[in-house]
């Protein structure tokens, strides 16, 4: 089921739940039962809870955007580096310059054709991209620098490598959801609480204040949607992808 569908399926099952609520009260209103009037202190209450949730969603929010910022972020300085390594190797002898670019190519080929999906349906890396990186750190570190070209481009190249692999550890780190499951519990749960004082409101069966109760119960779900679409930065509709690696190794079969 496509995301979008089901978060259509959310919002339209939240607005059915009010309407049916609403409905079933007033079929079982007690006569007696003023509906016009709603005492002060509900009132009060009902804004206190709307305060608090809404910044508690505004927090989870801003802390699953930061989360994907952060992702991508670590994603480019992966691809950038391996670049700089490949292009920085342009000193050295053919011989080794093209084993060290027949190093960062199979690393991101892996990354891209076959990691990628693994990272998104498990959650973690694998152990083989980690021997490839590590195989094009053994190349470079245990070649002795033969020329002062060499020895300006040595050191730099180490250092890219290093920061593509902490790169690669925290991509590891953010792969799969980013929220423990107590956020999630006070989010859902704030958002029954937040959407049933509507009730305690008195909402009258009229077109308007159903449209309201309606509007209102849509928009809770469409951002708990959004929150759980952010959570994941690399498996969900706006997650980061491979575009980077797609980008600064055009001449390589990426099938990202």
């Amino acid at each position: 089921m496509s995301e979008w569908v089901a978060l259509i399926i959310a919002m339209a099952a939240a607005c059915v739940v009010v309407v049916a609520v609403v409905l079933l009260r007033h079929r079982r209103a007690s006569a007696v039962e003023n509906v016009d009037e709603t005492p002060d202190v509900i009132e009060y209450i009902t804004m206190m809870i709307g305060v608090v949730y809404a910044i508690v969603l505004g927090l989870a929010i801003a802390g699953v955007w930061e989360a994907r910022g952060a992702a991508q972020d670590d994603l480019f300085r992966e691809a950038q580096s391996l670049r700089e390594v490949s292009d920085r190797a342009v000193v050295y002898p053919a011989e080794f310059r093209d084993q060290v670019r027949a190093d960062v190519d199979a690393y991101v080929t892996y990354v891209v054709n076959t990691e990628w999906s693994y990272m998104q349906d498990n959650g973690e890396l694998t152990e083989k991209g980690g021997q490839l990186l590590q195989k094009l750190q053994t190349d470079v570190a245990t070649r002795p620098p033969a020329s002062d070209l060499e020895s300006q481009a040595y050191q730099p190249m180490l250092d890219r490598i290093d920061q593509a692999s902490d790169a690669r550890n925290s991509r590891g780190q953010n792969a799969g959801p980013t929220m423990p499951d107590v956020v999630w519990f006070g989010l859902i749960g704030g958002a029954v609480v937040t959407v049933g004082m509507l009730f305690a409101l008195q909402i009258r069966n009229t077109r308007r204040e159903l449209v309201l109760a309606l509007c209102f119960s849509a928009l809770i779900a469409f951002l708990l949607f959004m929150i759980w679409d952010f959570d994941n930065p690399f498996a969900r509709s706006v997650s980061v992808t491979t575009q980077p690696f797609e980008d600064l190794f055009p001449s390589l079969d990426l099938k990202g």
